[in-house]
């Protein structure tokens, strides 16, 4: 089978598939148990500096194919309680990766560092949160402010950086841009993008907070297109992710630039048993498709990368 470890931020992943920061991660042993089931690494729901309850319910609806609109409002215990979950995911052989979000630089500074010292192998900054107020994608639609951001903490941390991109933008390869500027070590690509359901018969929207972000199947295309633009533009690798619940969503991501891929919302319907069968059937596709490597196949779909054209099928 084809070889599937994944190098992302200088690090050395079993394989691609990571854990989408915001499912499953709400204690060790649920982090623990998705690095069982198959998971190359992953990572933790977003922590704040203090406990944060998050919005009233309604906060999430199902669209049923389509994904999930939530407003969870980034509801997490703090930066002082959680270590403990990190600790028991960390003994349990678990690859982690700790998620932060904050309200300027100093703030995701001081996270990052905090974070950093719980064992985390790598950090990702949450500057893609479409519906919390002062935080999130607030602060990440602007280039300035994600250079800034991410300067502040590659200079306090010495592990990897990952910087989490909205696609609430126009420009999303001028945040990728920047933030590599200021020395992150990868992107991820994206985070939910901002929407919003009406309850006609309430004349109010669904969820509690109005608008909301949406993720899983109906935002692949997005996420795609956002991966595509940056391969290019960028020199330090690419995560992607929106709407990956096959192995060929993943591969999509993959000839379109990403290293590595997070799974979110199909985790949520179907259960972290998905790990597993998406690991089987990447290495199944890639050696159908005659990549040696998952290595191999990143970037492939670019005209740069191409290999010798595919034969037109019969009548073609």
């Amino acid at each position: 089978m084809a070889d599937l470890q994944a190098r992302v931020a200088g690090l050395s992943l079993r394989n691609p598939f990571l854990l989408a920061s915001g499912i499953w991660g709400e204690s060790g042993t649920s982090l623990a148990g998705a690095w069982s089931a198959g998971a190359g690494g992953v990572i933790t729901k977003s922590i704040g500096r203090e406990p944060r309850p998050g919005y009233p319910n309604p906060t999430v609806e199902s669209l049923g194919p389509w994904g999930f609109l939530n407003a969870m409002g980034l509801p997490n215990p703090g930066i002082r309680e959680y270590p403990r979950e990190i600790a028991a995911a960390l003994a349990a052989g678990t690859t982690v990766i700790g998620s932060v979000f904050g309200h300027d630089a100093l703030e995701y500074a001081d996270l990052a560092e905090a974070m950093a010292r719980t064992g985390v192998a790598a950090l990702e900054l949450n500057l893609s949160c479409p519906h919390a107020e002062g935080l999130g994608s607030e602060i990440g639609q602007d280039p300035a402010e994600v250079e800034r951001v991410t300067r502040a903490v590659c200079e306090r941390v010495r592990v990897p950086v990952i910087v989490k991109i909205t696609p609430n933008v126009a420009d999303p390869v001028a945040l990728g841009r920047a933030a590599e500027r200021a020395g992150a070590a990868a992107v991820s690509a994206i985070n939910t993008v901002r929407a919003l359901a009406i309850d006609v018969r309430m004349r109010r929207p669904v969820l509690s907070h109005g608008l909301g972000g949406l993720s899983g199947p109906a935002i692949k295309p997005i996420g795609l297109a956002c991966v595509w633009q940056l391969y290019p533009a960028l020199s330090i690798p690419i995560v992607g992710v929106g709407g990956i619940r096959t192995a060929e969503d993943a591969l999509e991501y993959v000839m379109a630039g990403a290293s590595a891929v997070e799974v979110g919302t199909a985790i949520a319907f179907e259960g972290i048993g998905l790990f597993g069968r998406l690991v089987e059937g990447l290495g199944k596709l890639l050696d159908e498709l005659g990549f040696a490597s998952l290595g191999d196949a990143v970037g492939a779909a670019h005209p740069a990368e191409r290999g010798p054209p595919v034969a037109d099928p019969p009548g073609g």
